[in-house]
C-alpha cells in the first residue's frame, strides 16, 4: 500500500495571531521580533515580505526596507495556547500524527481511501475545521512521504492545498529551485550554485556518488529528496518526550546558594541541549528529594522557548516557591518536556541581535570543544561548593 503523507503548516503563524487579537492588523506590513533596532525579524506578513523583508533579519534593516512596517514584540503566551488548539484538533482527528514545530504538523493517513474516504477530501475537511475552530489560515500538501509534502505545502501557500499524486514526485519537483529542498542552507545553495545547480531537475539527473563526493552525506540525503525519496516515518506526538538532569550529594545539604548554582548549571546545559536539537520546551519540572527519601515534583507549562534567560527565570522561581530550608536535600533535578521542534524562530523575539549571537558564538565553543569548555561562573561555583563538601 502506498504511503499517504499530510504536511499541514499555519500560514505566517505569529502574524496570523496577532490579526485575530487585531483586526486593523489585516492586510498591513506587519513584522513580530525585536522592536529595538537592535532586535531581529522572528516573522514577517507576506505583505513586508514583498519589499525584501525576511525572518532572521536585523530589526533595523528591516526598517530600512519597509519604513511604513508595524513592529510587535511578540507574545508566546498567545502564540503557544494556538498552537496548542490547533495540535488538539489534529488529535482528534488524525489516525497518526508528529507535531513537527510549534506552527507545522505530520499526518500518516495510509489507508484513509480505502477504509473512510478520499485521502485529499478528509485533509480539506480537517483544514477547514481548522481555520473554523481556530481563524487561522493553514495550508498543506499531501504525498507519499514527508518530504514532498513539505514542499508540496509551501508552494501551495498562502492559505492553499496541494496534492502530488503517485508517481508525479519527480516531474512535481523538477523545474523548483534548489533552496525548495529541506536542509539546504545558505552554505549548501552557495556550494550547488557555484557547480551551476540551481534547479532539482539538474540533481535528478546526477548520480549520486557525484553529491556524495561534493557534500558527503549530506549530498546523498539531499540526492534522495530532490528525487522524492524519503522513507522517514511520522513520528507519534507524545507530551512526554523529555530531557533531564539531576544531583544526588555525598552528603545531604541545605546550602540554598550551593543548590541554586547547581539548578542554574543544570537548566544551561539542558538550554544548551535544546538548542543543539533544535527543540523548544513548553513545560518545566522541578526534582527534590529529602533525606527521608521523599520525593517530591514541581511543574509549570511555559510558553516555548530555548533561552537560557526564560528557562533559569522559571526553575528558580519554582525552586524558591517550594524549598523548604529546615529539610536536608538528597538531590536535585530539572526536566524540560512538551518538547517540539523550532527553536530559531521563537528565540528571535526571545532575544536581542547582540544576545542571539552571543548564544550562537558559545554554542559553537560547545560544540566544538565538549558541553564544558565554557560555563556561568555559578557553575565554577558549585563545582567548588561540591568538592569542599567531599
Amino acid at each position: 500500500m502506498e504511503r499517504s503523507i499530510v504536511h499541514m503548516d499555519l500560514d505566517s503563524f505569529f502574524i496570523s495571531v496577532e490579526r485575530l487579537m487585531d483586526a486593523s492588523l489585516i492586510g498591513k506590513p506587519v513584522i513580530v521580533g525585536g522592536t529595538s533596532d537592535r532586535g531581529v525579524v522572528a516573522s514577517c506578513s507576506y505583505e513586508a515580505r514583498k519589499f525584501g523583508v525576511h525572518s532572521a533579519m536585523p530589526s533595523r534593516m528591516a526598517r530600512q526596507l519597509c519604513p511604513h512596517a508595524i513592529f510587535i514584540r511578540g507574545d508566546m503566551d498567545q502564540y503557544s495556547k494556538y498552537s496548542n488548539q490547533v495540535t488538539e484538533i489534529i488529535e482528534g482527528e488524525a489516525p497518526l500524527f508528529e507535531k513537527a514545530s510549534i506552527d507545522e504538523h505530520y499526518l500518516e493517513i495510509t489507508g484513509m481511501d480505502k477504509y473512510i474516504k478520499h485521502s485529499m477530501l478528509w485533509t480539506q475537511e480537517l483544514r477547514a475545521k481548522i481555520i473554523k475552530e481556530t481563524g487561522l489560515p493553514i495550508s498543506f500538501g499531501l504525498s507519499k512521504n514527508k518530504t514532498v509534502s513539505k514542499i508540496a505545502t509551501g508552494e501551495s501557500k498562502p492559505n492553499g492545498e496541494r496534492q502530488v499524486d503517485f508517481g508525479t514526485e519527480k516531474s512535481f519537483l523538477a523545474p523548483l529551485s534548489i533552496r525548495k529542498i529541506p536542509g539546504i542552507g545558505d552554505k549548501t545553495n552557495a556550494t550547488l550554485q557555484k557547480m551551476g545547480i540551481s534547479k532539482i531537475e539538474t540533481i535528478q539527473s546526477m548520480p549520486v556518488l557525484a553529491m556524495q563526493k561534493v557534500l558527503g552525506d549530506n549530498g546523498s540525503s539531499i540526492w534522495r529528496k530532490a528525487n522524492g525519496i524519503d522513507n522517514n516515518p511520522v513520528e507519534p506526538y507524545s507530551e512526554q518526550k523529555s530531557m533531564s538532569k539531576e544531583t544526588t550529594f555525598d552528603k545531604d545539604t541545605t546550602d540554598f546558594e550551593m543548590l541554586k548554582n547547581i539548578l542554574v548549571v543544570m537548566v544551561d546545559a539542558l538550554a544548551f541541549d535544546l538548542r543543539k536539537q533544535k527543540k523548544v520546551t513548553g513545560c518545566i519540572t522541578l526534582k527534590l528529594k529529602y533525606s527521608d527519601f521523599q520525593t517530591h515534583t514541581f511543574q509549570a507549562s511555559i510558553p516555548y522557548t530555548a533561552s537560557d534567560d526564560v528557562l533559569l527565570r522559571k526553575v528558580t522561581e519554582l525552586f524558591l516557591k517550594n524549598y523548604n530550608r529546615r529539610v536536608l536535600i538528597r538531590l536535585i533535578g530539572a526536566k524540560f518536556s512538551n518538547l517540539v521542534s523550532g527553536f530559531n524562530q521563537i528565540n528571535l523575539f526571545d532575544d536581542t541581535e547582540e544576545k542571539i549571537n552571543l548564544y550562537t558564538a558559545l554554542d559553537k565553543i560547545r560544540m566544538r570543544f565538549g558541553e564544558d569548555a565554557i560555563s556561568r561562573a555559578v557553575g565554577l561555583k558549585s563545582e567548588k561548593n561540591k568538592d569542599d563538601e567531599k
